[in-house]
């Protein structure tokens, strides 16, 4: 019985390889993948050079989720960063084409073209690890495709609590290794719920979506690695990013294999990952620059967050929060007062701030595109970043 289950899920995670990496490897984001980008104009890609850093996003979004999903890219837009948009296949096709159409009829995105969207969008099943497959198949093909130095991961249901400028001007004296991975080698009750069980994502192989299933039998924890866990949402080099992609020494690949048949890979992976690796373990940075809170006891999901958690969220000086449900009056709220956005505008920065429109908002590209105009969320930012870089905290709390 145990040779049965090892041969069987050892063919299951080859084959969850060779879905990954070959097609990674091999292509590029033109028709084969459906990879849609508007190229931007020499004037304006001179001008954007300026900027110190440059972040690229993944925005991942599911059934349900297109107007979240446009609400989010809206507040964290900036003509500096690169956005990947992925929708996964349980979203109906007018979803699919109305984000496509989202896109492409904004003259703002399509001036500055560093808005793209998956035309051929994953399968997505959650505690599976094809979320871990479709953020990793999303840094390969930002790697491939524009120079950034960050890559950011968030969902639909995360919402930004500092404008871009801020976030960018915040960055720009950090040293470009650094990762922020939310990480702790104390897994506790996780050993044996985690580590032992075996799982298989019939989203690896099947066109209809549904749950994970068990397999009976458990296995040893692993001798050849220390297993890690921590949050899901990161802030990566590009350095680290590349070698998550092209596994130079081969680890990246032997934990891939490893976490495919694992409860909740993408909560584990880049954690074990970093602080495996001796070249990339010192560049931790033991936050995920979320502000999440959870019921007593924790749930499976974090608490939606309202209007009685944003002064907690401001005070967190977290550039990120999650979750939200659409619409919430919370949103408004961080809109007006944190980010300088009005409704269906974009997010208040340098970029438009001499534009032509009359009432102040921030809707097109003006003649101070280059420009960053920081305000008090920079120096929220910078706060914690000093906090969590300090001596105090930053070696004492990476990978133990």
């Amino acid at each position: 019985m145990g040779i049965k289950v090892f041969i069987f899920t050892f063919m299951i995670s080859s084959l969850f390889f060779s879905l990954l990496f070959i097609p990674t490897l091999l292509t590029r984001p033109t028709n084969s993948t459906k990879f849609y980008q508007i190229k931007s104009t020499n004037n304006i890609s001179q001008s954007l050079n300026t900027y110190p850093v440059k972040f690229a996003y993944l925005i991942s979004a599911s059934k349900g989720d297109l107007n979240k999903l446009k609400r989010a890219l809206i507040s964290l837009y900036h003509p500096n960063n690169y956005y990947l948009l992925h929708m996964d296949q349980s979203a109906s096709k007018t979803e699919h084409q109305s984000l496509a159409k989202f896109v492409s009829s904004d003259p703002v995105f399509t001036q500055v073209g560093n808005v793209w969207v998956v035309g051929k969008p994953n399968s997505v099943t959650y505690r599976g690890p094809t979320m871990l497959a479709t953020t990793l198949h999303a840094m390969a093909m930002l790697i491939r495709s524009c120079d950034w130095d960050w890559f950011i991961n968030l969902s639909a249901s995360d919402y930004p609590l500092v404008t871009q400028d801020d976030l960018i001007h915040a960055f720009s004296d950090l040293p470009r290794d650094l990762n922020f991975v939310q990480h702790s080698g104390h897994l506790g009750w996780k050993l044996s719920k985690r580590g032992k069980p075996i799982i298989v994502d019939p989203g690896l192989y099947s066109v209809n979506k549904s749950e994970i299933w068990w397999v009976i039998k458990q296995r040893a924890l692993p001798t050849a690695f220390k297993l890690y866990t921590g949050s899901a949402w990161t802030i990566l080099s590009r350095s680290f990013a590349e070698y998550c992609i092209w596994g130079y020494d081969n680890l990246p690949r032997t934990l891939l294999l490893y976490y495919t048949n694992f409860v909740s890979s993408p909560e584990g992976y880049f954690q074990t990952l970093i602080c495996n690796s001796e070249g990339y373990k010192n560049t931790t940075v033991n936050h995920d620059f979320h502000y999440i809170t959870w019921d007593v006891p924790p749930k499976q999901h974090p608490r939606s967050l309202g209007l009685r958690d944003y002064r907690r969220m401001v005070l967190s000086n977290a550039p990120f929060a999650r979750k939200f449900k659409q619409n919430d009056l919370v949103l408004a709220k961080v809109d007006h007062e944190l980010l300088r956005r009005r409704k269906g505008k974009f997010t208040y920065g340098g970029w438009c701030s001499k534009s032509k429109d009359k009432d102040g908002t921030c809707s097109r590209l003006s003649d101070d595109l280059g420009v960053l105009k920081p305000g008090p969320g920079s120096r929220r930012l910078k706060v914690l970043l000093t906090k969590i870089l300090s001596e105090r905290n930053f070696r004492r709390r990476q990978c133990r």
